[in-house]
């Protein structure tokens, strides 16, 4: 009795890891998300307004987050790359979403010749690195968000459309749809009512990852240089400016840093547990 009762409880042990590891990226996300939504307007700072009288100020009262070298409000700015970075790689991941999931399911529905051109066409795609993908559009734009914006659309479909494809191959070959089918129903009953109920957790997960890949590729490309310019917010031009100041005023490249990470594994910690 006290071996099966150790057993359960191992069992049990992983799921409420899980749980709480979920509850955990939910408070993060929701903290992040609130602050990206109601920091810019709370704090009511211009987050481009300069002050060279107030440069490198460290944290206190008047700056929670300190200034940086142009004596700009950390603070401000941060929520201003917030808003920025969660609203542009959670737009990119949308719109990549409806494109990537119907014709997903397309291929996996007709199969023949549309699978195999779709299936080609996702190939090619994958066949240039996404981030460079993303870096071609900036270049030909640059510090354009739209560009960015249609760059990461562009790299993110493929994911939505090689699981959706994947997914829905047996729901469609499943009993339930063979009699609806036979019943008479059309094809979006057949979407609404059976693959896409079945698709939902996945495509849950996948909009968290999604989302975390667009803003990481964000950072990524601010770093650089090549994204959204200067005098603008943004995480990883953020890095860029305050690197150079680390050894004086480590604040600085701290706060974008632990932003970033904050959203990264909370999309990370939510994940898993939509995808169980």
């Amino acid at each position: 009795m006290n071996g099966g009762g150790v057993g359960h409880l191992d069992a049990a042990a992983p799921v409420r890891a899980r749980g709480r590891g979920r509850s955990l990226g939910i408070a993060l996300l929701v903290a992040v998300t609130a602050f990206a939504l109601l920091g810019p307007s709370m704090l009511g700072i211009d987050p481009t307004r300069q002050a060279l009288e107030d440069s490198l100020l460290a944290p206190g009262m008047a700056h929670p987050l300190g200034t940086d070298v142009l004596g700009r409000s950390v603070l401000a700015r941060l929520a201003h790359a917030a808003r920025l970075s969660l609203g542009l790689a959670l737009a990119s991941a949308l719109t990549a979403a409806v494109p990537g999931v119907l014709l997903g399911v397309l291929a996996a529905w007709r199969g023949g010749v549309i699978d195999r051109t779709l299936s080609m066409l996702a190939d090619a795609t994958l066949s240039v690195p996404g981030l460079l993908l993303v870096l071609l559009f900036a270049a030909i734009a640059p510090g354009r968000i739209g560009a960015l914006y249609a760059g990461l659309a562009l790299v993110l479909w493929v994911e939505w459309f090689r699981v959706a494809r994947a997914a829905s191959r047996p729901v469609l070959a499943g009993h339930a749809v063979q009699a609806s089918r036979l019943l008479g129903f059309g094809r979006t009953y057949l979407l609404r009512h059976h693959v896409l109920p079945e698709l939902a957790p996945l495509l849950r997960t996948m909009l968290a990852l999604g989302t975390a890949q667009g803003v990481l590729a964000l950072a990524a490309l601010g770093f650089i240089g090549v994204g959204v310019q200067p005098p603008t917010a943004e995480l990883g031009l953020m890095m860029t400016e305050y690197l150079p100041h680390w050894h004086e005023a480590p604040w600085l490249i701290a706060a974008p840093t632990a932003l970033l990470m904050a959203v990264v594994l909370g999309m990370m910690l939510v994940s898993p547990a939509d995808a169980a």
